[in-house]
């Protein structure tokens, strides 16, 4: 202990001899520079109280850092503001402090930034505070530098920086300005769609949407996008190729239904490929060529100008379809496809909906005639298209009755079909 007060004393005492030939100005600059380098000690050893410290080094991790920038670049202003007011205002005190006095301050204030140093290692520094050291190291002899606990080259460092920061001008980016990501999205979605379109035709549909983009630019993008030129893209998928030809393609098919006393009844259905909906033709128990010729009729009529987008009718073999019932879609410029001998999977959406009318209706409640089936099939047919979800379609039925619905604001009702065999759910009344 008492080698440690003599060594203090030495050292202060060769410190108040290098005080006497140091100008009343330079000693006030020192004393604003050491006062300034003990608030940030002391700013940092306050903030580091609750921060992980290791070996006297804290550590702080890269979100910290990255909100301390922020922090500093918004209040920077504001800083250098403070930093020049509170400095104007101790250069009025120090003019009224005698020599003495500004001495003994001096040597206070550097002992206070020696205790603080032996506590911190690395200070850590705001812009603001670098700015302010660095104006006051230009009013201050290079001699008497020694009093920053920074070093020579990093305070000209800092002041070459200020003023590089003064004469820059606003710094932009080189070339012509990026694409927006919408609309390079866009342009992919495009050449995906329609793999027929070169990159003129995407030019010429994102023209005709407002958006100002070379064609070059578009060229770009789906090279960059791994889009080859039109005749060599890939064509369209099974799903766009299967879902393009559906739009003119209606197949039918009989299916049997075994009363409770024993008698079998044919029903008669046709489907529409491009969002299976479902027509019952009707129901009997002695079905002819010639009662299915009239079917025929009466689906043309009930279709009527929809009948011009069918193309294609797809049943099989069975001798009921007569010539009769081929002319009546002859007629109507469509193709009939039959399909081969003992090959349902070629007419697989009907046999599916038979499955599916089997499943969930016939199978569950007893058939009492003809009457009776022909009202169950066509309650069964109107839940099918109006409210039974399909896979297909999205999960949604082929003419969907509602919109998306917020279900905490509505209530939610439910509708027994065919008492109760079916349910079917809908948005109550408000």
């Amino acid at each position: 202990m008492l080698v440690r007060l003599a060594y203090l004393a030495l050292t202060n005492a060769f410190a108040a001899l290098r005080l006497l030939p140091m100008g009343d100005r330079d000693k006030d600059v020192e004393i604003l520079v050491l006062r300034h380098q003990i608030t940030v000690l002391q700013r940092q050893l306050g903030s580091l109280s609750g921060t992980f410290i290791r070996f006297g080094v804290p550590t702080w991790d890269y979100a910290t850092i990255t909100a301390v920038r922020l922090t500093w670049s918004r209040s920077m202003k504001w800083s250098v503001l403070y930093m020049i007011i509170r400095g104007l205002v101790a250069g009025l005190i120090l003019l009224t402090r005698g020599d003495a006095a500004n001495e003994i301050g001096i040597l206070v204030l550097r002992h206070e930034v020696a205790v603080l140093r032996r506590q911190i290692t690395r200070p850590l520094l705001q812009p603001a505070d670098r700015m302010w050291l660095t104006a006051l190291s230009r009013r201050l002899p290079r001699i008497r530098w020694s009093a920053f606990f920074i070093t020579p080259a990093t305070l000209l460092a800092w002041h070459r920086a200020l003023i590089r920061r003064r004469w820059r001008y606003p710094r932009r980016a080189p070339g012509r300005p990026s694409t927006a990501t919408a609309v390079r999205e866009l342009v992919v979605r495009m050449a995906r769609e329609n793999p027929g379109w070169g990159y003129k035709r995407i030019h010429g549909e994102l023209k005709n949407l407002g958006h100002q983009l070379s064609p070059t630019t578009v060229r770009m993008i789906l090279v960059r996008a791994g889009l080859g030129p039109a005749p060599r893209r890939s064509g369209p998928t099974w799903k766009q190729f299967l879902t393009a030809q559906a739009k003119g393609v209606i197949a039918t098919d009989f299916f049997h239904v075994e009363t409770v006393f024993g008698a079998r009844l044919y029903a008669l259905f046709f489907i529409e490929h491009v969002n299976r909906y479902v027509h019952l033709a009707g129901v009997t128990a002695h079905p002819t060529g010639e009662w299915v010729a009239q079917q025929a009729r009466n689906l043309v009529m009930d279709l009527g100008e929809r009948m011009a987008t069918v193309k294609f009718l797809i049943h099989d073999r069975d001798a009921k379809f007569t010539a009769a019932f081929d002319q009546v879609f002859f007629s109507e410029d469509c193709r009939i496809i039959r399909t081969p001998v003992r090959a349902p999977r070629a007419n697989s959406i009907c046999e599916r909906w038979v499955g599916s009318v089997r499943r969930e209706c016939l199978d569950r409640l007893l058939v009492l005639g003809e009457r009776h089936c022909r009202a169950v099939l066509r309650a069964y047919v109107d839940h099918y298209n109006r409210g039974r979800p399909h896979r297909a379609l999205d999960h949604s039925p082929p003419t969907p009755a509602n919109g998306p619905v917020d279900l905490t604001k509505r209530r939610i009702e439910r509708r027994p079909i065919l008492g109760g065999v079916i349910n079917e759910y809908y948005r109550a009344a408000a």
